[in-house]
């Protein structure tokens, strides 16, 4: 294999290395393989032109026109004329495409499915970045600026995914650099040999002493190079701003419990929003369970309980967590007298579901479950360990289906104090209205049963609310109030609404959040699919413990308890009858759009919360402080390549000043020899810039002579160079030198007739990417090994060498 095609197959396997960190975004990986393969078939494409030969940007855009043709054989060939050519159809095609895909990655939680736009999104700009870093590391043989698009790929990724596997993408993408940069050095070497012999050398005063440098070997500054790309790979992504919304949700905080028994949910704060379930183009399906009850209606899978209350949102307190036990506690506050059935379930997850939480009918007694899980006793939940999620998972369940009066429930004595104290808090910024509506509403109630009856129909049925997705009731500490008089919302609203004016009237309150029993199946199965996720209260009472109730007006059944507010003393063990509520989800068709800041403040999309009902993210949108940061970091990392020119102009510019500018009259001997010493250099660094080696073996006469023949200067050029180089000897070698006058418009000639005979490539390159800039490294070495000089040498380094060798003396004694 040649050096050319051996180095296009490392930018083939670096591309698709720093590809790699996108995997964690999407449910499969079949899009990595068809980028895989149109990326080999745009490399081989650009290997065949590059040894026909056609001129450097021909070839790059022969392999963008083929890369064209590739995306609309993939993603719009019914489009393309005679199926094969782009025509306007087919940008057209494509236009649409990115669109839906932009939508689906705001309407799609982490890991999102693999739709046509997200697909074309990811393979068309995985082979434009592979085009970019073919061009650069293979067809201009720099392999070292071709780590930025692949920076520029890892960075956006890591970005987004912020998974616990992080560290291992990058290890995958590093590996992939590194091999890139080692291809691209053999390479080197085997064309060139060792260009620059020997390590690095203090400076001298003799010849080129302005401008020279260690003459350091390619590989080693290859690695110096690579070391710097790999350290702003690390710092970009943790210097970024985290990313809220749909795809674009960071995964970092459901990553699931601590393995540590004392951190617990420190690190899972799964906030409910619902919105994106329920507005999916389709009912994808979650999981399927069998049950051995006949009263499916009451089979609600809890997925986890949120009971900390702030004003304008629920979430998850931070409790410690156990190994799952075999047998788990029993519920708090069900005493022995409340009917109970024994109900067996068998649950199997959806591929595509990928939760950390485990949905379970409540209470569960039993939860038999391959992997790694543990046991949060406290909301009695069961979360993943160690990345452990619910993807293709199959457990069986043994739960109880608590049946209590109404008499039960009307009866129930005052719950703890402990239970008082933890579960009746609300924040002083919650306004009245809220208080002064709930026992507005629950006024006459005899106790806190027939309280929590008035405001769950008072919800349902007799205050007007109605089921919508598409509401603006708000946001912040009286969103709860906005909602109470706009009387529209989901859910969320429902629920939140309800634990928070029952916790203001003294009983202890949480909220939900799971999915709804689902819909039977012929076979006898349940299917629960993504649109049934559901929010609802959960009100305490003692002896029963923790009771379920349904405000929210056509989303599930209202529990038999709940039917008749003044129980019936003669036959209190009859069940009251069911209210006549469908389970059927609203008529009204879901909102397609995002949910808006105000309704993310009200609690209806704070940040997280699909994935405690659905598995991911929400269609949030871009804070203002994370657009500005991503640009930011856009324009940070846009602007690397423009260092080296910059630099190398900045440089220029002092070497060829008028030494005499700031001194009045002729400049004196010492000033114009170290003029014209930084000349010369500035001379060599542009014929190297050029393409023309610098090579110290040769004198100042042979090197002009090299640099007049291999950059095709001819007339006032090429006497230019030797004009400068007999200025040069003047003043290495003549007692008493005297440099003629005009040297840096000798340079500038020689500049102008190297740009005159070099190609356009070149003349580009030597602006953007100067070979000559490998100078600023040198730079940076050699201040390096000073600095550590002085400190080896001064009195601190002294003292730290002293103290050093009395503690090891000290330890050996020990």
């Amino acid at each position: 294999m040649s050096g050319s095609a051996r180095l296009a197959m490392c930018a083939v396997v670096a591309t698709l290395a720093s590809a790699c960190a996108l995997l964690p975004l999407i449910e499969t990986v079949t899009w990595l393989v068809q980028a895989a393969i149109l990326l080999t078939v745009q490399s081989t494409v650009g290997a065949l032109a590059r040894r026909v030969p056609l001129a450097r940007p021909l070839t790059v855009a022969v392999q963008a026109l083929v890369t064209l043709v590739l995306l609309t054989l993939v993603f719009a060939r019914s489009q393309a004329l005679g199926g094969l050519l782009p025509g306007p159809d087919v940008f057209r095609e494509f236009g649409q495409l990115l669109q839906e895909g932009a939508d689906d990655v705001g309407k799609y939680a982490i890991p999102a499915p693999a739709t046509t736009g997200i697909r074309l999104m990811l393979v068309g700009g995985l082979l434009v970045i592979g085009l970019a870093v073919d061009a650069v590391a293979v067809t201009w043989r720099s392999a070292a600026p071709a780590g930025l698009p692949l920076l520029a790929l890892y960075s956006i990724a890591a970005g987004l995914a912020q998974s616990g596997k992080d560290w291992l993408w990058f290890l995958v993408a590093a590996a992939g650099y590194l091999l890139l940069l080692l291809a691209e050095g053999r390479d080197r070497l085997a064309r060139w040999g060792r260009v620059f012999g020997g390590g690095a050398r203090p400076p001298s005063r003799g010849f080129l002493a302005s401008g020279s440098g260690p003459a350091l070997a390619p590989v080693r500054t290859g690695r110096r190079i690579g070391a710097l790309a790999l350290g702003i790979a690390l710092a970009v992504p943790a210097v970024l701003p985290a990313m809220e919304g749909g795809l674009l949700e960071p995964r970092g905080q459901a990553a699931g419990p601590d393995r540590d028994d004392s951190s617990g949910f420190d690190a899972v704060r799964p906030l409910v929003t619902l919105r994106d379930s329920l507005n999916q183009p389709e009912n994808r399906e979650m999981m399927r369970y069998r049950t051995s009850t006949e009263s499916t209606r009451e089979m609600y899978l809890r997925v986890v309980a949120l009971d900390r209350f702030d004003g304008a949102s629920w979430q998850p307190s931070e409790r410690r967590v156990t190994d799952l036990p075999e047998l788990l506690p029993t519920p708090a506050g069900l005493a022995p007298g409340v009917r109970t059935d024994a109900v067996n379930t068998s649950v199997a997850a959806a591929g595509s579901y990928a939760q950390n939480y485990l949905p379970l009918p409540y209470p569960a007694e039993r939860v038999r479950v391959d992997g790694h899980w543990r046991y949060e006793p406290e909301g009695r939940t069961v979360a993943g360990d160690r990345g452990q999620t619910t993807r293709g998972v199959r457990y069986q369940v043994s739960s109880l289906l608590v049946q209590p009066t109404a008499a039960q429930l009307a009866g129930a004595p005052a719950p703890r104090e402990e239970v008082l104290r933890e579960y009746t808090k609300v924040p002083g910024s919650l306004p009245e209205v809220v208080g002064a509506t709930a026992r507005k509403v629950t006024a006459g109630s005899a106790n806190a049963y027939e309280q929590a009856v008035k405001l769950q129909d008072w919800f349902a049925a007799d205050g007007g609310f109605s089921y919508d997705t598409e509401v603006a009731s708000g946001g912040g500490s009286d969103a709860i109030a906005r909602f109470l008089e706009a009387k529209r919302g989901f859910c969320i609203h429902f629920s939140f609404s309800m634990a928070a004016m029952a916790r203001t009237l003294g009983i202890p309150a949480r909220v939900a959040v799971g999915f709804t029993p689902g819909t039977p199946l012929p076979d006898g199965s349940m299917s629960v699919g993504s649109k049934d996720a559901h929010a609802w209260p959960e009100l305490y009472f003692e002896g029963v413990g923790w009771t379920r109730f349904e405000p929210t007006p056509s989303r599930g059944t209202a529990p038999d308890y709940t039917a008749a507010q003044e129980p019936s003393a003669a036959d209190p063990g009859v069940p009251a009858p069911l209210p006549d509520r469908s389970t059927a989800p609203s008529a009204r068709p879901p909102s397609a759009s995002g949910c808006t800041p105000q309704l993310r403040r009200l609690g209806e999309c704070p940040p997280g919360a699909s994935r405690a009902a659905a598995g991911g993210g929400h269609g949030g949108r871009l804070s203002p402080g994370a657009v500005a940061g991503i640009a930011a970091g856009v324009v940070a990392v846009l602007a690397l390549p423009a260092l080296p020119s910059l630099w190398r102009r900045r440089l220029r510019a002092r070497r060829l000043a008028d030494p005499g500018r700031h001194t009045p009259g002729a400049p004196g001997p010492g000033q114009a020899a170290e003029h014209t010493l930084a000349v010369w250099a500035e001379l060599t660094d542009s014929a190297w810039d050029f393409g023309v080696l610098p090579d110290e073996s040769r004198t100042p006469r042979g090197a002009a002579a090299r640099i007049v023949r291999l950059g095709g200067l001819t007339g006032a050029a090429a006497e230019s160079a030797h004009r400068v180089a007999t200025a040069v000897e003047q003043v290495l070698y003549a007692p008493r030198p005297r440099p003629p006058a005009g040297l840096a418009e000798d340079v500038e000639r020689v500049r102008a007739g190297l740009r005159a005979s070099a190609r356009r490539p070149a003349r580009l390159r030597a602006v953007l990417a100067p070979r000559s800039a490998a100078r600023l490294v040198w730079g940076l070495a050699r201040r390096r090994t000073a600095v550590a000089e002085r400190w080896r040498s001064g009195r601190l380094g002294t003292a730290w060498r002293r103290a050093g060798g009395a503690l090891r003396t000290a330890l050996g004694r020990t």
